[in-house]
């Protein structure tokens, strides 16, 4: 169940995640082509295997705040994140989010890399509700934080991963997230702009705006983040202080 606005969450409270479990079904069999997994499917000869993703994952984030997810690939921490978007339903267990969700998710999301930059801007601005009258005036803004203006009308597909990244972030922060979810998207990019993004996501907070974080970066998400979280195989091992959680993640892999 997903509640976009619930009266169960207190004043404070923008996320709210009760027992969450997200149960995936994969073949227990590797097909070497699509053909070979649908003619075994269609004789009933495919069998799956269930695995967790998360299992009933509990803890809530405060309006304000910048909350930090630590944990190795396959954790769980993207899932985590595509629930709170709303991409993602949780197989059991409530998800209550307060508020417009900014999400950057993985470098290119929402993007076509056919289309040119300016008509990505356009399209990313209507799957987040604007019509094209107010994406005509948060479009100059858009481009001068990205640093784009030369390439703003080739297509994405000329773009390297940081110009990509770039773009995605600008339109991410212009458009006035009360909620914004980064998933990895500050590793990217040289390191002015991500100096210019992180005094971006400063401001954002002081406006009241809260911030949901992905990183590998140990000293990012210590620096950066209030309160973090450390997912490990689906379940939430610690919550807490940024620094304390990024200490018992550290220990846990020195231990590993």
């Amino acid at each position: 169940m997903i509640k976009t606005l619930s009266q169960d969450l207190t004043q404070n409270e923008v996320i709210r995640l009760e027992k969450v479990s997200v149960q995936y079904r994969a073949p227990s069999e590797r097909f070497n082509t699509l053909k070979e997994y649908v003619i075994r499917s269609l004789q009933g000869k495919v069998r799956h295997e269930a695995f967790l993703a998360l299992s009933e994952v509990s803890f809530s984030v405060c309006r304000n705040e910048i909350f930090g997810l630590v944990g190795n690939n396959g954790a769980g921490k993207s899932t985590l994140l595509k629930l709170i978007a709303r991409v993602l339903r949780p197989s059991t267990g409530r998800v209550c989010v307060r508020g417009r969700v900014a999400p950057l998710l993985e470098l290119g999301a929402g993007f076509h890399p056919e289309l040119s930059g300016r008509e990505n801007v356009y399209l990313n601005g209507a799957m987040l509700g604007f019509s094209q009258a107010q994406m005509n005036q948060k479009f100059d803004g858009i481009v001068d934080f990205s640093e784009l203006g030369a390439f703003i009308e080739a297509p994405l597909r000329t773009y390297s991963s940081g110009m990509w990244a770039r773009l995605g972030f600008s339109v991410a922060i212009d458009v006035d997230p009360e909620i914004l979810i980064l998933d990895e998207i500050l590793s990217v990019g040289d390191e002015s702009f991500q100096h210019k993004c992180l005094n971006r996501i400063e401001n954002f907070v002081k406006g009241n705006a809260t911030i949901l974080m992905v990183s590998h970066n140990l000293a990012l998400i210590e620096s950066m983040c209030d309160r973090a979280a450390w997912l490990d195989h689906g379940q939430l091992k610690a919550i807490g202080p940024a620094k304390e959680v990024v200490a018992i993640y550290r220990q846990a892999q020195k231990v590993d």
